[in-house]
């Protein structure tokens, strides 16, 4: 099954290697990981009527296609099923008058094809990754999304850049991760400055955030286990973190949150990435990164990286505990077993994280390794993953205590070596390595996934990209208690999707 099934994948994506180019248009560029830069913007005007008559607009159409397919289902909690967006967004960006414009941006999208609900309970959704591709009601059934995600000002002074407003934000530990239909965004103020040397700085306040398939902007840490999409349903979500738990605590069920970066590329080669989150009343978390490039050959390049996460309680565990799945939330005292976490009232937890990267013109091959420190999950329900680019394969949680994950990667820019124009694919692998003590009360066991990636443009459909994925995940069964296993595998599946954009 599983042999047949990446035999089909390779077929599907060989079937794109026919001439084309790489899309980029005038004014933007389409990224691997579907986010738009946007190359030509408005720029400085003489009045605010010219702010409006000089802006510009970006439009983009978009289809998603999924399809999963369980090894084996199970009655009542998996289902094999598909799904199809249709969607798109337009984006209007003010000219700057004395500094000062502003951004616009409405997303959309609507459920074209899918199979979500039938046969099945009304309030569970069997959508899995094509989940969103629509919004999902309270009731479990499926809705269209239309929703401002961007509506921010921006003021420009020298090397200083101020957004207040609805606004993509992209670091280690948050995302806009727009490879659906919607973006996630957050409502916050933030301020970029590049005065001193090689070094780039960023603080951001952040009040609020809307996940890729929610309608409204919600809590950027609360579960609501009785109505899911009123406040954060992310797939790393901690669940013992809900709005009833939070506020018998005392806490504030909508926190703020600060987001502090920084980058310095002083010395030659050498990238530092520095990050801290802090999330008032629940948690802190600290991270330091270094990537050194050095050069093999004429052609080949080697890039060792490090990046160590510390994850600091705040309150999040005494009221959620230690595990994302919820186990110990009410900050319950545990005469017995604690399920493998020495402390199931502390989010105390960390990572550490290593790669190589070698480059040599079209390829590139990587290896990565992360080992999660044998205390507490780390929560990261922001759509920045605490792995990527280390580990972490499509839609795998990879940060739960005590985990091992290990990764190889490899891209090849077909375009770039003249072999096949507009062609280029990625192929990962990961291990995943679960704490078996741990496993009972989590959804995740130990797994091996592969993945692959192929993006592809034709000179005879300008300015669109068609994108296919696949991945097949072979995952152990379920724990059913803390020492046995199931009979049944239950937990393995293949993933398919296929995606088309168009810029105008």
């Amino acid at each position: 099954m599983k042999l047949v099934n990446l035999s089909i994948a390779a077929a599907a994506a060989c079937m794109f290697a026919t001439s084309a180019h790489a899309l980029k248009t005038e004014d933007r560029v389409l990224k691997g990981n579907y986010q738009v830069e946007y190359t030509k913007a408005p720029g400085a005007v003489n009045s605010i009527e010219e702010m409006f008559t000089e802006g510009e607009l970006y439009g983009r159409l978009r289809s998603n296609n999924f399809f999963w397919d369980w090894d084996t289902q199970k009655d009542g909690t998996t289902a094999d099923n598909k799904m199809m967006g249709l969607g798109g967004s337009l984006v209007y960006k003010t000219g700057f008058f004395h500094g000062l414009g502003a951004t616009v941006g409405f997303y959309g999208t609507t459920q074209m094809l899918g199979d979500n609900k039938d046969g099945f309970s009304s309030t569970t959704n069997y959508g899995k990754a094509g989940k969103d591709t629509y919004r999902t009601r309270a009731d479990g059934t499926e809705a269209n999304i239309g929703v401002f995600a961007e509506s921010f000002l921006e003021y420009k002074a020298g090397k200083t850049d101020v957004k207040v407003g609805r606004q993509g934000i992209d670091s280690m530990m948050l995302a806009t991760n727009d490879t659906k239909m919607v973006p996630n965004t957050f409502t916050a103020a933030v301020v970029e400055n590049s005065d001193i040397a090689n070094t780039k700085l960023r603080v951001g306040y952040i009040m609020s955030q809307k996940l890729r398939d929610h309608q409204t902007f919600h809590s950027v840490i609360a579960y609501n286990p009785t109505s899911k999409v009123e406040e954060n349903d992310d797939s790393g979500v901690h669940k013992g973190l809900t709005t009833d738990l939070i506020s018998a605590a005392g806490g504030d069920v909508d926190p703020s949150m600060v987001l502090l970066t920084a980058q310095n590329t002083s010395i030659p080669n050498l990238k530092l990435n520095a990050e801290y989150v802090g999330v008032d009343g629940f948690v802190n978390t600290a991270i330091a990164e270094a990537n050194y490039k050095i050069k093999l050959s004429d052609a080949w390049t080697l890039t060792p990286g490090v990046r160590y996460l510390r994850q600091m309680d705040d309150g999040a565990g005494a009221i959620g505990g230690a595990n994302l799945a919820g186990t110990f939330k009410g900050n319950t005292v545990y005469t017995g077993s604690s399920f493998g976490y020495t402390d199931p009232n502390s989010a105390d937890g960390s990572i550490i994280m290593a790669r190589l990267v070698a480059a040599s013109g079209p390829l590139e091959l990587s290896a990565g390794y992360s080992k999660v420190s044998d205390d507490a999950d780390i929560i990261a329900p922001w759509r920045g993953f605490p792995t990527g680019g280390y580990t972490r394969s499509m839609a795998q949680v990879d940060w739960l205590a005590n985990t091992k994950n290990w990764a190889v990667k490899a891209v090849y820019d077909f375009d770039k070596s003249g072999l096949v124009s507009g062609l280029k694919m990625a192929a990962d692998y990961e291990n995943m390595n679960f704490d078996d003590a741990k496993a009972w009360k989590s959804t995740f066991t130990d797994r091996n996934i592969f993945h692959v990636d192929a993006w592809k443009t034709f000179k005879a459909v300008p300015n669109t990209e068609f994108k296919l994925r696949f991945a097949t995940i072979d995952a152990d069964p379920a724990y059913t208690s803390a020492t046995a296993q199931s009979s049944v595998d239950n937990n393995s599946y293949d993933e398919y999707r296929f995606e088309i954009n168009y810029l105008f």
